[in-house]
């Protein structure tokens, strides 16, 4: 851990194998001559590695640009140059073949150099002579472009991101650090242990590492009360690729007037993502679709139920992905799904998925093709996303979506949002009214949603807003009739839009669940 005031450094621990580790030790016993190992986290992998070449009693080396070929030492060793010329990418592929010994060897961003005819020749070659031999060659790399000369001979191996076990291990190394350290608090309680480990799943173990360490130096404690300073590692993340928008929730559920049917089929599904759902026999929750009337909530609900799930919310906005050069909107919305499981458990948001899919079945003659690839590779992964990323996509015209996105099991459930009803007027006109420290019991709500019937939420918003700017000029404090008056004034969406309202009322009967009671 970073924190400067560890004490000395513990006795070293074993280190639990990776699942995928385990997996390129078969593949090395079963001498598969090349693979390529897919990871952000070098060190990692590389004790890792260091268990496997023990384990098959082999050597291990590591190869980079900038030491060429040397002998593995863990990252506490001072670092050595390696044998004079190896630095050449093409040089030490000529060396590997003199190694006589059984020997693992990792090539650091080896990739890189795939584009150079003698480094991919020089591989295929390396290919055919490790057969007959007991060393094999690893290829580590965050990302590959593997040209097709080389497709047959590599083998791709995907290093996840820790598990929830590894996070465990961490923790443990860091109270072991702190142990001597008074000032420090790391909670011993198994349910909190594992929501503040569940917070940290989709870091790497150095980023878990640094942000474990910032909230012992920053608070003193690790309890499930930092978990927000861990989703600000998270939020890092996220703002490092700006496909995706981290969104800062403050909402709550209860800041959510009526929609009860809703409500109640959220707190059912938030034990969903447990290990006791697991157990249970059950899934991860997939996610909702919710459609209606604009102003009614759509986001306002997104937003809570990250705030109910205790999961940072991303924003997802299909106008970014959709980009003038072709093929770069396939791209930006693959990589935008990786990152949202990379950072999960999260609460994935696809704002208005209706406009970024609107004329899907027109696609293929006006944007080559491009809207049609962008979504079926959204609605493939929405069905076959194994990862803990809850989906919740709203839309104001869900009747312009291809049946596709609304079968089950692309969402776990399709609601219709109408316009709140008179107990759900009240409850929102009390809910803005407490926000801006009126005591709503001193107004007349009845009457005000008496008044506002075929009003939105946002317009009851507004208009309480509009009232409070009213008494302002007045100089004096807010009344009720500031309000009536501002609610007389409007002329809301029920008018404006009636055709489109009752035709997106119509569309949902029999096909969607209503929100509200």
């Amino acid at each position: 851990m970073s924190a400067e005031s560890t004490p000395q450094q513990p006795a070293p621990r074993a280190v639990p194998l990776a699942e995928a580790a385990l997996e390129i030790e078969l593949l090395i016993r079963a001498r598969y001559p090349l693979l390529a190992v897919l990871s952000w986290e070098e060190e990692r992998v590389m004790t890792n590695l260091n268990v496997v070449s023990e384990r098959l009693n082999k050597s291990l080396f590591e190869w980079s640009i900038t030491r060429g070929l040397v002998r593995y030492r863990n990252a506490l060793s001072p670092k050595t140059e390696g044998k004079k010329g190896t630095k050449d990418p093409v040089v030490v592929l000529r060396e590997i073949l003199d190694i006589t010994e059984p020997a693992i060897v990792v090539l650091k961003d080896f990739d890189k150099f795939f584009k150079e005819s003698a480094v991919r020749r020089g591989l295929r070659d390396l290919a055919q002579a490790l057969r007959f031999t007991y060393v094999s060659v690893i290829i580590l790399s965050p990302s590959f472009d593997i040209p097709p000369e080389l497709e047959k001979d590599l083998t791709i191996v995907d290093f996840p991101l820790p598990t929830i076990t590894e996070l465990e291990d961490l923790l443990e190394r860091i109270e072991l650090e702190v142990r001597d350290a008074s000032d420090f608090f790391i909670t011993k309680e198994h349910d909190e242990r594992h929501r503040l480990l569940e917070a940290a799943l989709g870091l790497t173990l150095a980023e878990a590492e640094n942000v474990f360490a910032k909230t012992l130096v920053k608070t003193g404690r690790l309890t499930p009360d930092e978990i927000p300073i861990i989703f600000s590692e998270k939020r890092q993340i996220v703002r490092k690729k700006g496909l995706l928008e981290y969104v800062d929730v403050k909402e709550k559920i209860d800041d959510i007037g009526g929609l009860d049917n809703l409500k109640h089929w959220l707190v059912e599904r938030r034990l969903g993502f447990t290990d006791k759902a697991r157990a249970f026999g059950l899934p991860a929750p997939k996610g909702l679709l919710m459609m209606g009337v604009q102003g009614c909530g759509k986001s306002l609900s997104a937003k809570a139920v990250a705030a109910l799930y205790g999961m940072p919310l991303l924003r997802l906005d299909m106008g970014v992905i959709f980009n003038s050069y072709v093929g770069e909107s396939e791209s930006q919305i693959r990589q935008a799904l990786r990152l949202s499981q990379s950072v999960s458990p999260c609460v994935l948001w696809i704002d208005e998925i209706d406009k970024g899919l609107a004329g899907l079945k027109g696609s293929g003659s006006a944007d080559s093709g491009t809207t049609q690839r962008v979504f079926g590779t959204l609605v493939t992964w929405m069905q076959e996303n194994t990862k803990p990323v809850f989906v919740v996509a709203t839309a104001n015209n869900i009747s312009v979506l291809p049946p596709e996105v609304l079968r089950k099991g692309r969402f776990d459930e399709i609601f219709f949002i109408d316009l709140p009803n008179a107990d759900a007027r009240e409850r929102i006109f009390a809910i803005h009214l407490n926000k801006i420290d009126r005591d709503a019991a001193q107004f007349d709500i009845k009457l005000l949603s008496e008044l506002a019937e075929g009003f939105s939420g946002a317009e009851i918003e507004a208009a309480v807003i509009a009232g409070l700017f009213h008494a302002l000029h007045q100089d004096r404090e807010l009344e009720t009739g500031d309000i009536v008056t501002a609610i007389r004034e409007t002329f809301p969406l029920s008018n404006t839009m009636r055709e489109e309202i009752k035709h997106i009322r119509e569309w949902a009967k029999g096909r969607a669940r209503n929100a509200s009671t």
